[in-house]
């Protein structure tokens, strides 16, 4: 490999680093999704990537192969990008629009129920919750008072001195913030209306539910692509109970 194609190797792997898995929000790089990337002397991209299971849904698994063609294609120098899905039920419905810039309700015409800014608007909304969630427990961690925290707009918020962690959690946060509308204040429900100081715990125990849903999807994911292809988990949950039920289904996955 040349100077300039492992160079420009790195920058699509960069590019895909910035793409999620919609329903963990984790990067498709780290959650070792990506399993070839390919740079031509045309400056052609070829990326292929795979998934836990051979069934995994085909709304974010058509979402994820848009976001990284966008991704990769945003690159100054690139030319033809392809995306190529590897093992699933769906690999050429999802291969072939993709690669015609198709939308997911004309993808799968019969299946969809909504079209792809839907259901990205969708996974937005969860990942909004999210990153929400860890940012208020963060604050008020820190000894901010709720009904100072629900006053904030999104400007104080930006001016805040936080540590380290709160600034990085800061960040995740205002990438989805305008997701979801309504007043510039710096904390919304998914809804756009205001919170309430008085009832911030329970908001938060309520959207903690989709928190932990994706946190044991997560270790399902992980632990099913290492069973499936030996990839080294990045995680596994500590439970038996849990481990030996991924490896009941990784098994039926073969």
């Amino acid at each position: 490999m040349t100077g300039l194609a492992k160079a420009r190797t790195e920058e699509v792997r960069a590019a895909l680093d910035e793409v999620t898995d919609p329903e963990l929000d984790e990067s498709v790089v780290e959650l070792g999704f990506i399993t070839g990337i390919e740079v031509s002397e045309e400056a052609a991209v070829t990326v292929n990537f795979r998934l836990p299971t051979y069934w995994c849904a085909a709304n974010f698994s058509y979402l994820m192969a848009t976001d990284m063609r966008d991704a990769v294609a945003a690159l100054p120098w690139a030319g033809k990008v392809s995306v190529i899905l590897d093992d699933h039920m769906f690999v050429d419905a999802i291969n072939d629009g993709v690669a015609s810039a198709k939308d997911f309700a004309d993808a799968f015409p019969t299946e969809a129920q909504m079209n792809l800014a839907g259901i990205r608007l969708n996974f937005g909304l969860k990942s909004f919750e999210r990153r929400q969630e860890a940012l208020l427990r963060h604050l008020l961690s820190l000894g901010h008072e709720p009904a100072v925290i629900v006053a904030l707009d999104i400007s104080g918020l930006k001016r805040l001195a936080l540590d380290a962690e709160g600034s990085a959690l800061r960040a995740r946060y205002l990438q989805r913030r305008e997701l979801a509308g309504g007043p510039p204040l710096a904390f919304v429900n998914r809804d756009g209306a205001p919170l309430s100081p008085d009832t911030l715990s329970l908001y938060l125990r309520n959207i903690r539910r989709v928190g932990l849903n994706a946190e044991f999807n997560g270790a399902l994911c992980r632990g099913l692509l290492a069973a499936r292809y030996g990839a080294a988990p990045a995680t596994l949950p500590a439970e038996p109970e849990l481990i030996d039920f991924i490896r009941m289904g990784a098994a039926q996955a073969n």
